[in-house]
């Protein structure tokens, strides 16, 4: 017993009701395919194109100077914390430091509503992912780049800054906080 290939059935006419899947397929493919470069330009989901070579060293210093100018001091002037890691609020319009670093969000950023920021983003160590949840920021931090990202808070609250690039053993645990007022 042996298989036998009908004889010329790829010549046989498509059906009707095929004919018309088919044509909604490729017209849907062009709307598509039109409107991934139209959305580029007139969509507000772009991300910024600043963003700056930088060593280790540079980093560390931008980012000290700014958690020791602005973290935040409890009523008898202790410095604030959250899980020992430094929380900080910048006045508004200035340049604000977050970096993802082994396995945390550094500092915890408290921010005020409706103020514009301009947060510069990097890593120190390995590549993360940076996810405001549950907003729909998502961006790249890569060692030896500082990102800027203009940012306006419009909402109140408490955000988890979440990694979505998978950074080692424990990027299950790299969790840090944006703190809107």
């Amino acid at each position: 017993m042996s298989i036998s290939v009908p004889d010329k059935v790829w010549w046989k006419p498509i059906d009707k009701e095929e004919k018309i899947w088919l044509f909604l397929a490729i017209i849907w493919m062009a709307i598509s395919f039109l409107w991934m470069p139209i959305y580029h330009f007139i969509g507000k989901q772009n991300p910024s194109n600043e963003s700056y070579r930088v060593t280790r060293e540079q980093w560390d210093t931008l980012t000290d100077d700014f958690i020791k100018k602005y973290q935040v001091k409890d009523a008898s002037g202790n410095l604030v914390t959250m899980n020992d890691i430094p929380v900080v609020h910048p006045p508004a319009g200035s340049d604000v430091y977050l970096e993802g670093r082994a396995w945390k969000w550094w500092p915890v950023l408290e921010l005020e509503k409706g103020k514009t920021y301009r947060v510069h983003l990097s890593a120190v160590d390995f590549q993360h992912g940076l996810s405001i949840y549950p907003l729909n920021i998502n961006y790249m931090a890569l060692p030896g780049y500082d990102y800027i990202i203009t940012m306006t808070p419009t909402t109140s609250g408490e955000f988890p800054i979440l990694c979505n690039e998978f950074c080692g053993i424990g990027h299950h645990t790299m969790v840090g906080k944006l703190i809107v007022k």
